[in-house]
């Protein structure tokens, strides 16, 4: 009876790691889920999780050997200000985990830019999500105050693209 999976094309051989970890590089992949028999194998950037913590403000860390300096008072305000948006914002997410593209391709404008005025079926951007290029409507009315995210950086379900003034 022949090997169901022969030991050469074992998907968990550090060789065939280091490959898919060079393709991912080579080919700007954020992530990879393979599937041989009944292996699998899940690759995911750790940038991902770093681009999605960096749309949320960032506590300070102190360490043991350098505490974090303390903010000043005057800092504070403004460190609270930015944490809370004021309360006519509403933001636009990305329905999809994907690639947030501002431009329908490198020589065009982007779909919006902070100041634009937006409606519900107004094209903010587009996520590119397995080959496949979506269109995201702003869903929403106002006006765009903040872009929260950069050209080519991969996106999360839910993660905040546009901060949007009501």
């Amino acid at each position: 009876m022949p090997e169901k999976n022969p030991p050469s094309s074992n998907v968990f051989e550090v060789d065939r790691v280091r490959q898919l970890v060079e393709l991912m590089n080579e080919c700007d992949m954020a992530e990879v889920d393979l599937r041989q028999g009944d292996q699998r194998i899940h690759l995911r950037k750790k940038q991902d999780l770093v681009a999605t913590a960096m749309a949320a403000p960032l506590a300070p860390v102190a360490s043991a050997a350098a505490p974090a300096p303390a903010a000043s008072p005057a800092a504070q305000p403004a460190a609270a200000a930015e944490a809370a948006p004021p309360a006519n914002a509403a933001f636009i997410t990305s329905p999809m985990v994907g690639t947030f593209y501002s431009s329908a391709n490198p020589e065009s404008p982007p779909f919006v830019k902070v100041g634009d005025q937006v409606g519900p079926e107004t094209v903010v951007c587009i996520v590119e999500a397995m080959k496949v290029f979506n269109e995201i409507p702003a869903d929403c009315s106002g006006k765009i105050v903040k872009v929260l995210v950069e050209n080519g950086d991969a996106v999360e379900y839910g993660q905040k693209l546009f901060q949007v003034e009501k």
